[in-house]
């Protein structure tokens, strides 16, 4: 093929013809048009009469440039135009592909793969021989035919560390080509230089936009997350899940939340909320769609349940509890952490992340020696006074190691009839103290407290102060831990600040400061840590058992690699997590130079001409023959003989009324064929996604049934007509409008006409009808005024569990076997003999479960799954089992439980193996 830019020519010999279009035209005007012959007698009266000039009648301008017109339609028809034409099949010589095959273009792997191997194998039909490198684990390329080529890419898949551009180039001239991801690299322009000297450079650009997530941080209380996007594009909303294992172990989405980008924003950020327990469950962060490793956050001992060791000066002396300076700091911290009490010499071997002295005056030197040394290795020690410390000379004359001010002596007393006034409220937190945001309630009191000395070092120390300016919470750095001291008591007896919601928040705000922060190089000296857990380019978690350990100082300072993968890394009793996107990452979008040809991976579809233009040139032929016609005088004729022949052809009219046939309409179109359908719930994301479920199960269907299903539709339950959809897949959320009493009536209809509804509260928790969550209880609601017949657990011999596939269990995104269906009648026995009880041939009219399947089910244009579904090949087994009760369900609405007829009986105990 020949190519001029945006037009090639499969036959560019035959545009050699085009040369004789002048010497057509000569000729043409040469020629004059057929003389008209009119009788006129009167010519007899011109005879004998001579003219010297002869000169005859020549063809019209126009009418000769309407016949070269269709020459040159002819001649270039038959040369093979083709629009937007593939320039690269017209390259020569070796060929080496060049891939960056990082973790951005893993949300459209196979569709790169796709489109790579019909590339090289039209490159080894033109001979070529081809080699291909990936970046991220470049080794030295070496041309083979095309076939070997095409046999290696399955083994290639996109790697979740930045390319290298070092790689060894092969010897000689070659063309490159360069399938980038899009993301900009340093290095990136010397490679192309190197490129270059070899020969001609193409880069195919994918467009995608690839999105990542920076790790989770906190931000007064709230768990911080931010979105970026590589390009600017319009306004999206993307969704944040939280994953971890549940009370039973098995890992879920604990939360989720949104984030918004706004048109033309790279960057969106927001909060989750959650309580310390569920975010100490939390093991990773991921964006919803994006299945790629930069879609992935792990979360490490920062987000974790804590050990505090709680060590109590006089645990002797009270025999209430309400009284002991313990019971306080049992009740705030029991929920959040692993609390340890007994002595520092049993404590500290156990190296709990913080512990809190109550009252606790003076420590034995071995003790103190030891604690210092905890401290300064990374630990937090939070201290309370007490009557113990106000009467001891603890940090009097000079600061104590373990004290972060020095103390006056006596303490103050305020409130009483010695005291030096009303007792004091809490000032507002400083922006720079840990305690920054939360409210100081009014009914917060102090009564005692031991004060502080004043040093110049003191205004830095201060977190928390009274409204007069007191300093009620002092802390200071010992090095790489701190020291935080309470000046009042842990139980109620010098305040009623143990007594209120206030004291929780201060101790976890305490408990998270310490170990919220990433550990440095220096911290780290001497430590070997070992992968538990690393991710794979799409953002999948997998053991790291078979990797080496890794040196402390090179954890987080040392590029990601093959040797140092994102993950999980773990010491005996510590477990930290390196990201394949840090806080500080931004993506910037990769700038070519000039002199490199950049094109897209998906070029415009190649169109045709030839026949286009064959077309123009019988129509411009049929255009000339009027135009002669018209010119020679004979168009009359003409047209009166084509009006006789198109009368004669004219069939008769045959209809015995010429009313207009109505089109159907989409009802109608539903009608005809089997068609799904969702119940829209006014949540956009939740009735996309429901719909997406529909598409993928209609799939399903027509690919493994002989059901060919229409294109599902979303219904609304107060327009449409729902007599026509055989099953309608309703989610619940929580926030959804109850339909109106007219929709009601319409639903109940539905129902006793023999129609089926499925009932997906989506949130797993189905043994009592989801009633425990808000789905559950929005469920109930909603169901309150259906006819709906009694319920029960589908037992093991229902006709869903045979109506297509046999299945044992109904899974969706989650897996439980608590779906609810019509019960059987109570008549129903067992007949000896026989697997299945004598049911009725009824269909269940409604279905309840929690399974999520429309998350299982939902597919996008391309029949790439939308959501995830576990993970590995247990994900894809789990979402093969949700496809299977999809086809039961479907197959149950449709035939009714024939399968339970004695008829059938022996092939299903064929089946069965009995």
């Amino acid at each position: 093929m020949t190519v001029f830019g945006a037009l090639g020519f499969t036959a560019p010999w035959l545009l050699v013809g085009l040369l004789a279009l002048p010497v057509l035209w000569f000729l043409l005007r040469a020629v004059p048009p057929a003389p008209v012959r009119r009788k006129f007698p009167a010519v007899s009266l011109l005879l004998g009469l001579k003219d010297d000039e002869h000169q005859s009648d020549k063809t019209p301008w126009w009418l000769l440039l309407l016949r070269l017109l269709a020459v040159a339609a002819v001649i270039i028809g038959l040369a093979g135009p083709v629009l937007n034409p593939d320039a690269r099949q017209s390259g020569r010589g070796p060929l080496l592909v060049l891939m960056d095959a990082t973790w951005a273009g893993a949300p459209d792997w196979r569709g790169r793969m796709a489109r790579l191997e019909p590339m090289i194998a039209e490159a080894g039909r033109n001979g070529r021989p081809v080699a291909v490198m990936a970046l991220t684990a470049p080794s030295p390329a070496t041309f083979a035919d095309a076939s070997v080529a095409i046999e290696g890419l399955p083994g290639l898949s996109p790697a979740p560390w930045d390319p290298r551009f070092d790689a060894a180039l092969p010897e000689g001239d070659f063309e490159t080509w360069w399938l980038s991801d899009g993301l900009d690299y340093a290095g990136r322009e010397g490679l192309a230089d190197r490129l270059r000297d070899h020969g001609p450079l193409t880069v195919f650009d994918t467009g995608t936009n690839p999105t990542a997530l920076r790790p989770a941080a906190f931000q007064d209380g709230e768990i911080a997350l931010t979105a970026l996007r590589l390009r600017p594009a319009p306004s999206e909303t993307l969704t944040i899940s939280a994953l971890g294992p549940d009370p039973a172990g098995i890992e879920r989405v604990l939360a989720t939340g949104e984030v918004s980008f706004e048109d033309g924003q790279t960057e969106a950020s927001t909060t989750l909320d959650l309580p310390a327990e569920l975010r100490a469950r939390i093991n990773r962060f991921s964006l919803d769609g994006a299945r790629s490793a930069g879609g992935v956050t792990l979360a490490d001992d920062r987000l974790q349940r804590r050990e505090v060791a709680l060590i109590d000066g006089g645990r002797s002396r009270e025999a209430i509890d309400l009284l002991s300076p313990l019971h306080y700091l049992h009740q705030a911290l029991e929920p959040t952490a692993d609390l340890l009490e007994g002595g520092l010499d049993d404590i500290l071997p156990a190296n709990p992340d913080v512990i809190i002295l109550a009252d606790v005056a003076r420590l034995a030197p071995k003790e103190e020696k030891a604690l210092l040394n905890w401290v300064e290795k990374g630990g937090q020690l939070v201290r309370f006074a007490g009557p113990r410390l106000a009467a001891s000379d603890v940090s009097r004359e000079a600061e104590d190691p373990l004290m972060p001010v020095r103390l006056r002596a006596g303490g103050r007393t305020v409130g009483g009839a010695m005291s030096w006034g009303d007792p004091k409220t809490l000032a507002p937190f400083a922006e720079d103290s840990p305690f920054a945001g939360l409210p100081t309630p009014d009914d917060v009191q102090v009564t005692s407290q031991v004060v502080a000395q004043p040093d110049p070092t003191l205004a830095d120390r201060v977190i928390a102060s009274l409204s007069d300016g007191t300093p009620l919470v002092t802390r200071k750095a010992a090095g790489a831990g701190q020291i935080v001291l309470f000046h009042v008591t842990a139980n109620a007896e010098w305040s009623n600040l143990p007594l209120s919601g206030l004291f929780v928040q201060m101790l976890e705000r305490l408990s998270i400061s310490s170990v919220t922060a990433r550990p440095t190089a220096e911290q780290l000296e001497g430590t070997t840590w070992q992968p538990a857990q690393v991710l794979d380019g799409f953002g999948r978690l997998g053991s790291g058992d078979a990797l080496p350990g890794v040196a402390g100082p090179l954890l987080f300072t040392a590029p990601l690699g093959p040797d140092l993968r994102p993950g999980l890394y773990e010491t005996e009793d510590r477990r930290l997590s390196r990201n394949l996107i840090e806080e500080e990452t931004t993506l910037t979008p990769a700038v070519w130079p000039a002199n490199v040809t950049v094109t897209p991976l998906v070029a415009p579809d190649a169109q045709p001409l030839g026949g286009f233009l064959l077309s123009l040139a019988a129509l411009l032929l049929a255009v000339d023959l009027l135009a002669s016609l018209a010119v020679g005088g004979r168009l009359r004729g003409a047209a009166a003989a084509l009006a006789l022949l198109m009368l004669a052809s004219v069939p008769h009219e045959t209809r015995a009324q010429d009313a207009d046939i109505p089109v159907p309409s989409e009802e109608l179109m539903a009608a005809d064929e089997v068609t799904l359908a969702n119940v829209l719930t006014g949540d956009k994301a939740l009735d996309d996604l429901a719909y997406a479920a529909m598409k993928g199960l209609s799939q399903t269907l027509f690919e493994r049934t002989s059901v060919e299903p229409n294109a599902p539709r979303s219904v609304d339950l107060e327009q449409d007509e729902l007599a026509f959809y055989p099953l309608l897949y309703w989610p619940i959320s929580a926030n959804q409008q109850r339909p109106s009493d007219e929709a009601y009536v319409k639903l109940n209809q539905y129902l006793r006409g023999g129609g089926m509804i499925l009932f997906d509260t989506r949130d797993a928790d189905t043994a009592r009808l989801g009633a425990n969550s808000p789905e559950g209880r929005k469920l109930r609601e909603l169901a309150e005024p259906l006819d709906v017949p009694p319920l029960e657990p589908i037992p093991a011999d229902h006709v869903l569990t045979r109506a297509f596939y046999l299945l044992q269990d109904f899974p969706g995104r989650y897996n439980s076997r608590d779906v609810w269906v019509e019960a059987a009648p109570e008549d129903a026995e067992q007949i000896e003999g026989m697997p299945f009880r004598d049911l009725n041939d009824g269909v269940t009219p409604v279905i309840f479960g929690g399974n999520d399947w429309a998350s299982a089910w939902a597919m996008d244009d391309r029949g790439y799954a939308l959501r995830t579904v576990g993970r590995g090949y247990t994900g894809e087994r789990q979402r093969e089992m949700a496809f299977r009760f999809g086809v039961n369900l479907v197959m149950h609405v449709l035939t009714g439980n024939y399968k339970s007829d004695q008829v059938h009986v022996p092939a299903l105990l064929d089946r069965l193996g009995q």
